[in-house]
């Protein structure tokens, strides 16, 4: 990979490396912090982990639908993106980049264990009520408590098909521009918007208007996880050969 890949100059490069990253890392470009983790700087590369997991863990579970798994991918997608980050080539956005290896991580993890045959294109309301979940009640009432209410909503959001249910998720619940969706799920920015209206119709239209009027913060995604993610990601990195930079 040439030298000006990532369009650093060096001394920007070097200012950060000898000022021991002085400045917040959090506040530091992708870029940036890509080229340091090129240089072997693990604390830029836990910086973009902390940066992205909330994203790569929600965009997991929109395809598995269960928490474990998609930790399991998440540490997966990033060990895959850390032994090919020289591959890295900056035509686009580096989280667009991050989540699509998430993604497709998940896609391999759900063939490789999956034992149902039911299509998820085939799942619509009536699932809802199958499993017993009335929304329609619950959120016509007004003293429905939060912890209640997000239930409801992630149960909602699980029994969407996939294809829904992953738009949806980048879009509404990570708030991502139609533009930033497309170029994650590599779709064209109308079908991302077909997608989001079908997603948004399959649901109540009660608990809609409850998504419209909330903060979003379904699937959490607390400090301990974040945690357990780095470390264990950071743990086997350091057991392997760092990155290093092609000739």
């Amino acid at each position: 990979m040439a030298q000006d890949t990532f369009d650093l100059r060096s001394d920007e490069s070097n200012a950060l490396l000898t000022a021991g990253l002085a400045r917040s890392l959090s506040d530091t470009p992708d870029h940036a912090l890509v080229e340091l983790v090129l240089r072997n700087e693990e604390r830029a590369f836990e910086a973009l982990m902390r940066r992205y997991n909330r994203r790569l863990f929600r965009v997991a579970r929109s395809v598995l639908r269960d928490e474990s798994a998609a930790e399991d991918a998440v540490q997966e997608a990033y060990i895959r993106a850390f032994t090919h980050l020289d591959r890295y080539q900056p035509t686009g956005s580096f989280g667009a980049w991050l989540t699509r290896i998430a993604l497709n991580e998940a896609l391999m993890l759900r063939r490789r264990t999956r034992t149902d045959t039911v299509s998820l294109e085939d799942v619509d309301e009536s699932v809802l009520v199958a499993r017993g979940v009335s929304l329609e009640p619950a959120i016509a009432t007004d003293g429905i408590d939060s912890a209640h209410a997000r239930r409801l909503l992630e149960q909602a959001i699980d029994a969407l098909p996939e294809n829904f249910r992953t738009v949806f998720v980048l879009r509404v619940v990570e708030q991502l521009s139609i533009n930033e969706t497309a170029a994650c799920l590599d779709l064209n920015s109308a079908t991302v918007k077909t997608r989001l209206h079908r997603a948004q119709r399959r649901l109540r239209a009660d608990l809609s208007r409850r998504l419209q009027r909330e903060e979003l913060n379904v699937f959490d995604f607390d400090g301990a996880r974040c945690d357990r993610i780095v470390t264990a990601v950071l743990t086997r990195v350091r057991t392997n050969s760092p990155v290093a930079r092609p000739p």
